[in-house]
């Protein structure tokens, strides 16, 4: 079997007490993915190229309330560590506003497993 050891990843941080369906939650983390990624692109320019070129690597991880998103929020920010919160526009299964997701990175692995190394994989 071949491992692949990678410098860089990004990691999506999914509420689950909300019950989303698999398609909304699927949705939910492209959106973090996607706007934590854009704000890499634009502050982190040399780390967001760099995880392009190895794959772009994401991990999906589970927290328990909107709590959980804003700690990682604050702790992201603290490790200058790019990031974008997830609100949901309400136009399926939840309210307006519902926070949903954090993506965070893409940043060095060992940087984000600072902020999130204790997650549980989703």
């Amino acid at each position: 079997m071949f491992t692949r050891k990678f410098n860089y990843k990004q990691v999506i941080a999914v509420r689950i007490d909300l019950g989303m369906s698999k398609g909304k939650t699927a949705v939910q983390v492209a959106h973090g993915s996607v706007g934590a990624a854009e704000k890499a692109r634009v502050s982190h320019q040399d780390v967001w190229k760099s995880w392009l070129r190895e794959g772009q690597k994401k991990v999906a991880v589970k927290v328990d309330s909107e709590e959980e998103i804003l700690d990682l929020m604050k702790k992201a920010a603290m490790n200058n560590l790019p990031y974008s919160v997830i609100r949901d526009a309400g136009m399926t299964e939840l309210p307006p506003g519902t926070t949903t997701v954090i993506g965070i990175g893409p940043a060095k692995a060992e940087d984000i497993d600072k902020v999130t190394g204790e997650l549980k994989l989703l």
